[in-house]
């Protein structure tokens, strides 16, 4: 591993003898691995665990001091805990003088890192050590599980210690503080002033620490003149914590003196002189080679402007600068070499540095302060880069984010977040496949994103012995190199400024160039780079249309004969590519010498793409392995290939871009092997970006993978909106039906109703809709009652499909939806009760209105009952209606939405005036509740607000021009509007926040629907396991909804601590319950294993907590199933119940996608094969630091158990055919095969994209989204009005049937068969798709043909030679295109 970490690193004696002494001691870094020179092991990973399995190995022994001569002098213990080990030095030096001096006592201490208590072992010493200790210390203890374990052994001897000092932390901790009669066990109740601060400050978070510093400053002063021991007591305390945040060896030798002297009895009655703390500014400027802290910058900017060790060109006012942000506690503590590591690496490069810091957790303030100038309020700084990992305002207890982002926004310039090591070692980082600590992520990484935090390098790690940070150099570099590059963007001339677009292409084929998740790709980059021309950039020879770009950068113009390829805009000869890409031979164990044979003329590699003035159109290569079945066999993904790898060579050292823009959702440059967060340069995702700002846009409703591009790309992602929403209405027989009932509900009691009903039978099963519901057969006797119910199941079924949501077509960016687009978006945003902020459903509202209960009109549509799927039909209406009313109302005659608050304000509170009233009072609902009304719409004119906004152009410019783009939710725009207007950086969530208490609410309906549902068709039996799959995605947009289904299955529910941080569960009694406990088999996707392995912790720890009740088997499915498997494969119980599966480590997805997109697989089986070939790896609690661990034979035992598999859809933009993640993760068929009986399990989808939450088999589904999109001309046509992208849309959806036909079967025949009356026997559709885009048709009919010839499609002979005719004639017109 010595070949990740630079030389050592020293410098010329000329510098160090200007280096302040202060800094000169602990200069010199050292490198610190054991050099080992075997080239090939640099980039292969250990996947094993060390030693305890937890993620740091270090232990208190190395922070023990025992004294070699007591001199018959009183023993003091002390004993400490803390976050981070930068006080591990300091402490020990203090105690080394004292013991040193040994005036009064000697000193033995011993001191623990929080996250060391996971360990049994060191947890019991940490109880032992305490037995006889004086003095007990705490600091910054903010992890729950671990805050309540010191809680539960400090109590235990909290009366007997003479001194408990504990500093900020979590308030359950706090508490222990006992100084003489000070106390603070009544925390956050008392009336004190003092205690007051403690409280839960609503306003600002950070407050807290900041109040506590200011209380620091002066209290002292006042409580000195207080008669009372309390107050001189408490002045102790605040003494003491003065002393602590000092943190410099003298302070912590008078801060012991003290504390000894006034409350060790047996140093009572002997004298002991201490001195005041010596104090440092709170906030301020540090420079290693500074004479002294600068409290104002200005002063700062001279001395720099006098240093003598520094060349010109760095005093240059064209120097760029960048801002560093510091952590105080690391500059007293004298443990900064990691940050002058990086201010020298910044000044080696050419940059000015202005490193700030603060004492508090709010960086804020010094931001604003030290980064602006008073004067201009302009920047003085081209880029920030904090080197602390925390958020910005507030650490790692609470955090203020909306202070954050005003305060970056006010500064405007590229925000990065660097991540020091906290809690594991260099080494244990480096052999970790996670990479960082998952607390730590979520404490540093995914808490700086919501600030707008970008690229979480690790630039420093900690020395297993003396708890040091040191410098990691070649990730410094890294760091330093992207941070002057970002700075760049701000200072280079728009005309200068190159820029790479890349767009993809999946899978591999000319059809498919340029695809994206709802995006039209083209459209999209020609009116980018209209708008970047007309800016000022230079993009000579673009073309008149987006058509034009599309053929320039498809064809190859110079070929004389039919070519395959794209248009080579580069020929990479090998030695130049073995030149410019410093990791090529990591590539060769996957992929031999170069150039292979992907994106290669065999003795090149091949650049594609077209260049126009200082703008590269790119296409980025694919994985390679897609065709290849054996490849996809392999549990860990391969890496990039020769022609992979050349490209990103070619964009950063040949093309020199200042920036890459990839287009649209996804690529795979972030999705290749390497650690999951906190990468090293052994990690392609690193390797391949280089030194590139890398601007991404990314679909607002995918936050999940925007999160893995922007931490393991580095990228700066923009949201861009999905296409509006429509209702997906009926067509053909499904409109014919609807006629049918209406004329039914009118004319059911006279005479005619017989002979209707049988109209609607038969056209009912015209339409395939006898799969869904029970049709009596053709010319049978029914009563009226019958027949009503018989109505009232097939309206049921036609006003789900007419309502279904879809997006129509392909967004454009910079083409917002217009007010009228909005409308059904805004229907759906209605149909949401909003509690928390006090919002009621509309349709809520208007059920009310006539005296029911929504959710019981729900119901019993659900079941058919005619009389209530014709209520929720008019309610649907009235609201479809009223919204429409009201948007009329507050457009232009152009249709623009004019300024919607003062429309409102001009008709709110006037009754009468209201559109909504308007026209409700034409409709029964005429008496519903105005005031409910007008909050609603008044929330839903700002909705509207948000939808029409446009800022995906204006922040992609923003990006550009080095400046800070704001960050806001990514997710579903129906659930949270907050995640409009697009074009913001997108983040996630805190990972500790879910499940939500709502998320558990919701949750428990859908797991009992689904029990109920499962019984109903499994004679009256719960299912003993059921299999299911979590989401990144999903659980962002719903809070972790299927994250509490799991639980409620297993009857545990999630407990939040005090922070409301989501870390531990309790077990639901079994009465409460009312049911066994239900076993699972979770397969995590990869994404949701990089964003929340904390919660997959969680979850592993609630499974194996059930497997050991103490309860009957019958009653408990999962300690049933794990005594079973323990007792045959001769493991422990705990072992045996492994459910939480997901990839290896920087792996992701089964494959069985890549397999059916490629039509590169044999046989089901194979198929089948490569799911449990990658995802059996199993998440351990009990070693959370061995990542993820192959477990393949309790995957398939505990799969083999299962007699339901089960998934959720979560809104309306995709659905089951939409992507081909869902049947890539669905195990129907497999389970089929491991089961003993050979009993197929039943399939369920849970579908919450709408307010009336359904539980549907898997093959009900297929159809609902057969009819509402495959198959319904509304999405057909409102695709091909996209033209080319279009055609690929609608093969795409047509693959995943198949997919879902290979791995559960469970897709209807009539669906193939009406796909190709649609696309293929109609004429003019097959002409349009022909022409549009040829390559895409030609997949199409090799799908079809794909279909028949695996046997999921029976039809007529003349239909497959029709569609062989087909083949050959497209494959002839394509060769004559590209003649």
């Amino acid at each position: 591993m010595a070949s990740l970490v630079s030389s050592p690193f020293t410098l010329s004696n000329s510098k160090i003898e200007r280096l302040s002494s202060v800094s000169q001691k602990r200069y010199l870094l050292h490198s610190f691995l054991p050099k080992k020179p075997t080239k090939s092991s640099s980039r292969k990973f250990k996947c094993t665990a060390i030693g305890n399995g937890l993620f740091t190995q270090t232990t208190q022994e190395v922070r023990r001091i025992v004294p070699d001569n007591l001199r018959g002098l009183p023993t003091v213990k002390v004993v400490y805990v803390v976050l981070e080990a930068q006080y591990q030095s300091s402490v020990t030096a203090a105690v080394q003088t004292l013991n040193k001096n040994g005036e009064f006592a000697s000193f033995q201490v011993v001191g623990y890192l929080v996250e060391e208590l996971r360990d049994a072992n060191t947890y019991k010493t940490f109880c032992e050590d305490l037995e006889d200790a004086n003095i007990f210390i705490g600091s910054l203890i903010f992890v729950e599980e671990l805050a309540l374990k010191v809680k539960s052994a400090v109590e235990k001897e909290r009366d007997r210690l003479d001194a408990v000092l504990v500093f900020p932390s979590m308030p359950e901790v706090m508490r222990l503080n006992k100084l003489g009669s000070f106390s603070m066990s009544q925390l956050g109740q008392s009336k004190s002033p003092f205690f007051q601060l403690f409280k839960k400050n609503k306003k600002s978070s950070a407050g807290f620490a900041d109040s506590m510093l200011k209380l620091v400053r002066t209290l002292p002063k006042v409580l000195k003149y207080l008669p009372s021991d309390k107050a001189q007591d408490a002045r102790l305390y605040i003494l003491s914590l003065q002393f602590w945040l000092g943190g410099s060896p003298d302070n912590l030798v008078n801060f012991l003196k003290m504390i000894s002297g006034s409350y060790v009895p047996a140093l009572k009655g002997v004298k002991i002189e201490y001195s005041d703390p010596v104090l440092y500014l709170d906030t301020g400027v540090w420079h290693p080679l500074a004479p002294c802290m600068y409290d104002d910058v200005k002063e700062y900017l001279n001395w720099y402007a006098t240093r003598r060790d520094t060349n010109e060109k760095l005093k240059s006012a064209n120097a760029p600068v960048v801002g560093l942000v510091l952590q105080r506690s690391h500059i007293v503590t004298g443990d900064e070499s990691h940050y002058v590591a990086v201010i020298m690496e910044l000044e080696a490069r050419g940059a000015k540095v202005i490193p700030i810091f603060a004492g508090g957790l709010d960086f804020s303030g010094p931001v604003e302060r030290y980064f602006i100038d008073p004067i201009t309020k302009e920047p003085m700084v081209n880029s920030v880069v904090s080197l602390t990992g925390f958020a910005l305002v507030g650490g790692p207890a609470r955090q203020d984010h909306p202070r954050a982002v005003e305060a970056l926004m006010k500064l405007n310039v590229p925000y990065l977040v660097a991540v020091p090591l906290v809690f594991q070692t260099t080494e244990e980082w480096l052999n970790s496949t996670l990479g960082v600590h998952p607390i730590q992520v979520a404490l540093q990484v995914a808490l700086p994103e919501l600030d707008g935090g970008m690229e979480p390098i690790v630039f420093s790690g900690r020395d297993p012995r003396t708890g040091k940070s040191h410098a990691l150099h070649r990730r410094v570099e890294q760091l330093c190199t992207r941070a002057i590059k970002w700075g760049e963007l701000k200072r280079k001339p728009k005309t200068d400024k190159k820029l790479a677009i890349t767009v993809f292409s999946f899978p591999p084929d000319k059809g498919n160039v340029g695809t994206a998740a709802y995006l039209n790709v083209f459209a999209s980059i020609y009116s980018v780079l209209k708008d970047l021309k007309a800016d000022g950039y230079n993009v000579e020879g673009l073309p008149e249309t987006a058509e034009a770009l599309i053929e320039d950068i498809i064809h190859d113009k110079e070929a004389q004969f039919n070519s395959p390829n794209l248009n080579v805009a580069y020929k990479m000869g090998v030695r130049e590519y073995q030149s410019l890409t410093t990791y090529a031979d990591a590539l060769e164990e996957n992929w031999g010498k170069p150039p292979g044979n992907l994106n290669s003329d065999g003795e090149n590699l091949l650049v594609y793409g077209k260049r126009y003035g200082n703008i590269f159109i790119g296409v980025q290569p694919t994985f390679g392995y897609e065709g290849d079945p054996m490849r996809l066999l392999f549990s860990k993904s391969a890496s990039p290939h020769h022609g992979f790898a050349a490209y990103y060579s070619y964009v950063e050292k040949i093309f020199e871009a200042d920036a890459v823009l990839h287009f649209g959702t996804h690529g795979s440059l972030e999705f290749m092997p390497g650690k999951q967060v906190g990468m090293s340069d052994a990690c392609f995702p690193d390797s391949l970006i280089g030194n590139i700002p890398n601007v991404y846009y990314y679909a607002a409703n995918n936050p999940s993978e925007a999160t893995i591009a922007k931490r393991r790309s580095y990228a700066n992602t923009i949201s861009y909106l999905t296409p509006p929403a429509e209702n997906a209405g009926l067509y053909k027989g499904l409109k014919q039906l609807g006629e049918l009932i209406a004329s039914y509900q009118s004319l059911k009691d006279s005479g005619r109703g017989p002979q209707i009903v049988s109209s609607i039978i038969s056209t009912a099963r015209q339409c395939n809709l006898d799969k869904d519901v029970d049709l009596p057969d053709d010319g049978a006797e029914i009563s009226a009652k019958e027949r009503d119910s018989v109505v009232g199941k097939v309206y049921s079924k036609i006003m789900e499909i007419e309502s279904r949501l879809l997006p129509c077509g392909l967004h454009v960016i910079g083409e917002p939806p217009s007010a009228m687009e909005a409308i059904a978006t805004l229907v759906n945003i209605a149909a949401l009760d909003r509690p928390e902020e006090g919002i009621s459903a509309l349709p809520s509202i208007l059920a009310q209105t006539v005296g029911r209960d929504i959710e019981d009109v729900y119901r019993g549509s659900d079941k058919g009952v005619l009389k209530d799927v014709e209520l929720l039909r008019q309610i649907t209406e009235a609201s479809r209606g009223a919204v429409t009313a009201f948007v009329e109302k507050t457009v232009n005659k152009k249709g623009q939405v004019v300024d919607v608050s003062d429309k409102l304000t001009s008709f709110l509170g006037f009754g009468v005036n209201e559109p909504w009233i308007q026209y409700l009072s034409t409709t029964k609902f005429y008496g519903a509740d105005r005031q409910k009304l007008r909050v609603s719409f008044k929330f839903l004119g700002d909705c509207l607000k948000l939808v029409v906004a446009d800022n995906e152009l204006g922040s992609l410019k923003q990006a550009l021009e080095g400046k800070y783009v704001e960050p806001g939710p990514g997710g579903d725009p129906i659930r949270n509007p907050k995640v409009l207007p697009t074009g913001k950086n997108i983040h996630a969530l805190d990972p500790q926040a879910i499940p939500t208490t709502a998320a558990l609410q919701s949750a428990k309906v859908v797991v009992d629907r689904l029990l109920e549902r499962q019984k109903a068709d499994n004679g009256g039996k719960y299912p003993e396991t059921v299999a299911l799959v979590l989401w990144g995605t999903d659980n962002i947009k719903t809070y972790g909804e299927s994250l509490a289904q799991v639980m409620w299955m297993i009857g545990v529910r999630p407990v939040a601590d005090g922070l409301g941080r989501v870390n531990k569960v309790e077990i639901v009694s079994l009465e409460e319950l009312g049911r066994p406990r239900v076993d699972v088999v979770v397969n995590c996707s990869g994404v949701f294993r990089d964003l929340f392995i904390n919660q997959m912790n969680l979850l592993d720890r609630a499974v194996k907590m059930v497997a050991e009740l103490d309860e009957p088997v019958e009653q408990n499915f999962v300690r049933k199933h794990a005594l079973e498997q323990a007792k045959e494969l001769g493991v422990e119980v705990r072992d045996a119940a492994s459910r939480i599966f997901s990839n290896a480590s920087g792996s992701y997805s089964s494959n069985v996608n890549l397999a059916v997109e490629n039509s590169s697989w044999n046989d089901e089986k194979q198929l089948q094969d490569m799911y449990l070939s990658r995802k059996s790896f199993a998440f351990d609690s009990d070693a959370p630091g061995a990542g993820m661990t192959e477990k393949r034979k309790i995957f398939e035992m505990a799969l083999s158990t299962a007699e339901a598999t089960f998934q959720n859809l979560d809104s309306s933009e995709i659905s089951l055919t939409d992507v081909s993640h869902y049947f890539d993760s669905d195990p129907t068929n497999l389970v089929q095969n491991l089961r003993k009986d050979g009993k197929k399990p039943n399939a369920y989808i849970a579908d919450t994209t709408t307010a009336n939450a359904q539980v549907r088999t898997l093959s009900e589904t297929v159809r609902l989204d057969a009819r509402t999109k495959l198959l319904n001309p509304k999405w057909y046509e409102g695709m091909l009005s996209s033209g080319y992208e279009g055609v690929r849309e609608i093969e795409k959806r047509l693959t995943n049937t198949v997919g879902w036909s290979a791995t559960s079967g469970q897709v209807d025949n009539w669906v193939y068969e009406e796909a190709n009356s649609t696309f293929i026997k109609d004429e003019d559709m097959l002409n349009r798709l022909m022409s549009t885009n040829p390559n895409s048709f030609r997949k199409l009919l090799q799908t079809f043909l794909e279909a028949n010839g695996r046997g999921y499609w029976e039809t007529s002979e003349e239909n497959i030679e029709r569609l062989r005719q087909l083949y050959s004639e497209v494959e002839d017109k394509i060769e004559g295109i590209d003649r």
